[in-house]
């Protein structure tokens, strides 16, 4: 999980989903006053403090955090992380390396569960092997004419990919506090944990209070709890506990 890396595409569109945020909900109490484009473009390019959008931001109108798309390219995750990150498609969209027209044949790396990491050098060494039987067999196959989608079929989920996702502001924010949570595997989790990292850095305002629900007043899971409860607030503290072992400031 060492090798995942996270790098947003698109910061300057952080910032603009700030001022259409502001803009978008400015322009709902003043409406009467636009008479023309220009007295929108007066609006749109009005400032404000970053009290006001932090006070928006708070607020339960998710439309305003709709009007820009955040892109981010994740690489080095498995296809494990692939098949659940893209359970969600409200507001996000999702392009993956493709197991039909790329060929992996001696080319394939593979993510190493953090519970197989906590257990030493010893079980990674075991836990490759196998990964790499799979490959090998895999190869095989397509020595013997089976094509690159059929072949597919034989890959491990640890099987390292690049992945594209955009989404709102609104979407990120809901990903976040969903996939953070304990419940998901811990490969999620720390993906997220980066996104979220990365995110708040440009936008405190947007995304310094994501987080899980157990961070902003309680689980929503009811009887589905993972009963553990995150004591820190932000993601650099969440990735330092809880995943010490791969954790780089």
């Amino acid at each position: 999980m060492k090798k995942i890396e996270i790098k947003i595409l698109n910061p300057d569109a952080i910032k603009e989903s700030e001022k259409m945020m502001v803009c978008g909900a400015r322009l709902t109490q003043r409406g009467h006053q636009i008479k023309n484009m220009d007295g929108f473009i007066a609006l749109y390019e009005k400032g404000y403090t970053e009290e006001t959008a932090c006070n928006l931001a708070g607020l339960p109108h998710n439309t305003i955090k709709q009007f820009q798309m955040i892109n981010v390219a994740v690489v080095g995750a498995s296809r494990r992380f692939l098949a659940q990150i893209t359970r969600r498609r409200v507001g996000v969209t999702f392009m993956s390396a493709s197991l039909q027209y790329s060929d992996y044949s001696g080319e394939a790396d593979f993510v190493v569960p953090y519970a197989i990491t906590e257990k030493g050098q010893g079980a990674i060494d075991d836990y490759l092997m196998v990964c790499q039987q799979a490959m090998t067999d895999y190869q095989g196959a397509i020595n013997l004419g089976i094509d690159n989608d059929a072949a597919g079929y034989m890959t491990p989920q640890g099987l390292r990919n690049i992945l594209i996702i955009s989404a709102t502001p609104q979407a990120w924010i809901e990903m976040i506090s969903q996939r953070v949570c304990k419940r998901n595997t811990a490969e999620t989790r720390y993906v997220m944990l980066r996104i979220w990292e990365r995110l708040s850095e440009i936008s405190p305002v947007l995304f310094g209070e994501s987080g899980t629900p157990c961070l902003n007043g309680g689980c929503k899971e009811g009887k589905m709890t993972c009963g553990q409860a995150i004591e820190f607030k932000t993601a650099n503290e969440i990735i330092k506990a809880d995943y010490p072992l791969i954790y780089e400031r």
